[in-house]
């Protein structure tokens, strides 16, 4: 009697599983990926919005300086705070190079913020890397940040 309950009860699992399966009940009729997350909005005070908007204005200003120097070439669709911090520039040239693109190219390349004539040449590879005309896109090397960070340091207020 209790092997033929454990045979009815084995024979009812497997069944209402196949039941479930084949008629689809219990499942989405189609996948979908997750939703793309909404950006939070910012809790911040007017204060420090208005400080937010006047640092953007002084660095589209140091851009401009840059750029009639000759020291200025992004690859993305915003500002590079990182090469306008540290003097200037050329992401192109970096990412063209092979040799490696400052942390924030890195980063905007990743999140598909580079301009269209960049963005025709990026894929990833075998490996889920990012690749600029089938070569992996990479990030300074470490003494290459250390020496950028140097030359930031050179631009700082020492009273701050």
């Amino acid at each position: 009697m209790r092997r033929f309950s454990y045979i009815l009860t084995v024979l009812v699992v497997f069944g209402l599983g196949y039941w479930v399966g084949a008629g689809g009940r219990g499942l989405d009729a189609q996948a979908q990926a997750q939703p793309a997350a909404k950006a939070a909005p910012l809790d911040v005070s007017p204060q420090v919005a208005g400080k937010i908007k006047e640092a953007r204005y002084a660095l589209q200003e140091a851009v401009k300086a840059l750029q009639n120097d000759g020291r200025y070439e992004t690859i993305t669709a915003d500002l590079n705070t990182f090469l306008i911090l540290s003097g200037g520039g050329n992401a192109r040239e970096d990412l063209e190079s092979g040799r490696g693109v400052d942390p924030e190219t890195f980063a905007a390349l990743h999140a598909g913020l580079a301009i269209p004539e960049v963005a025709d040449h990026l894929g990833y590879d075998d490996k889920g890397r990012l690749t600029y005309q089938n070569k992996v896109v990479r990030m300074y090397s470490v003494s290459r940040l250390q020496q950028s960070y140097q030359h930031r340091l050179m631009f700082a207020d020492p009273a701050l």
